[in-house]
């Protein structure tokens, strides 16, 4: 089949490799449609990937603003009017959002072309996934693009089994797959240092206004005084500054590591810690974070409050805890043992639902 997959961010772009390695393994012809604006960094991209087409997005500095969804329309109907241009030589459309309107315009396409088949692979819900009421509100309208046209599909494909659940009657009727975030496995080889004095934890990943700071400093602050604590920073945002602060503040170690992408530092970090945090807002609808596949990846157990699929997850498969008041008491609790099991957990949960293998064949399924 000859594919176009469509996505808007970068941040999700390891999902699209991902996609383009195995359909192009399966034997298929594949373009893969992205924005030319990074969208953490705030810059424009002047790399090429072979099958990549990179289509011209307004800039935006604030990720609420007008300007941003502006982009988004704008970048939309770029990419769609070629799409429709090129229609005849489409079989399969595979499109990432949010944006919404990418929804709306990707559902013209497919009344206009019904041999087209349309594939919608939410990866995060607007604007349920904002952590301001006032903003949801005023962001209505961009809901109705998505819940107006997504039954314009073939086939919706769920990041995680909670957007299944959250959406509820929008989904009626359709055929519905959840597609965990996958990583191309690339080895495993820890090396355990943990400190005995005191206990280490680690932040990955963007720092910004859905993350719970507070929360995250409440855990920080309660270890700090039963034991001594160490919080490692693996990441950026705009919330950085108020998390480093308010975590010194409790007197607790902080090791600001800022963006790491090697591998193996990355595990020599996550090999110095007890636990990575996977702690949201909870007005932020999401199931399952990047962050913590990252920390399933590399065997390092979480402290999460994140309801649905993660929560789920750990209570079957014993990969890390799940936080209330009793968090400090139920760590405390574990055994060397059922620490040790603990980490082990975590790389079998990895093997078994978010590897390569396992999202190759729920492609194939998927596709039929």
């Amino acid at each position: 089949m000859n594919i176009v997959i469509v996505d808007c961010f970068d941040t999700w772009e390891h999902r699209v490799d991902l996609l383009h390695k195995v359909l192009k393994e399966e034997g298929h012809s594949v373009k893969c449609f992205l924005s030319d604006y990074r969208h953490f960094e705030k810059v424009y991209r002047m790399d090429k990937k072979q099958d990549f087409i990179f289509f011209h997005a307004k800039l935006y500095k604030k990720n609420i603003s007008m300007d941003r969804l502006i982009s988004h329309i704008k970048l939309s109907k770029a990419i769609f009017s070629y799409i429709d241009e090129h229609s005849k030589n489409i079989d399969l459309l595979w499109v990432l959002a949010p944006p919404n309107v990418f929804i709306r315009d990707a559902a013209n396409i497919k009344r206009k072309h019904q041999n087209i088949k349309l594939i919608f692979d939410l990866i995060d819900l607007w604007p349920e996934t904002m952590p301001v009421g006032k903003i949801k509100t005023l962001l209505f309208p961009w809901k109705d693009f998505r819940d107006k046209y997504i039954a314009s599909a073939d086939v919706v494909v769920t990041e995680c089994n909670l957007y299944k659940k959250v959406l509820g009657k929008v989904l009626d009727g359709k055929r519905v797959e959840t597609l965990y975030l996958a990583r191309e496995d690339k080895g495993y080889n820890p090396y355990l240092n943990l400190p005995e004095d005191k206990i280490s934890l680690c932040y990955l990943g963007s720092i910004n206004n859905i993350i719970d700071i507070d929360g995250i400093v409440k855990v920080v602050e309660a270890f700090q005084e039963k034991k001594g604590a160490v919080l490692h920073i693996v990441g950026d945002g705009e919330k950085k500054n108020e998390l480093l602060s308010k975590v010194k503040g409790t007197g607790a170690e902080v090791v600001d590591h800022g963006k790491v992408f090697d591998r193996t530092e990355k595990q020599k970090i996550f090999d110095s810690c007890h636990y990575g945090l996977n702690m949201m807002k909870d007005t932020v609808c999401v199931g399952l974070t990047m962050k913590s596949i990252d920390y399933f990846e590399f065997g390092l157990p979480i402290i999460n409050n994140i309801k649905g699929d993660t929560s789920e997850i750990i209570e079957k498969y014993e990969c890390g805890i799940n936080s209330d008041l009793n968090v400090i008491s139920k760590i405390n609790a574990l055994s060397s043992e059922k620490y040790r099991n603990m980490r082990v957990q975590c790389r079998n949960f990895y093997s078994i639902a978010l590897s390569e293998t396992v999202f190759k064949h729920k492609i194939q399924e998927i596709i039929g």
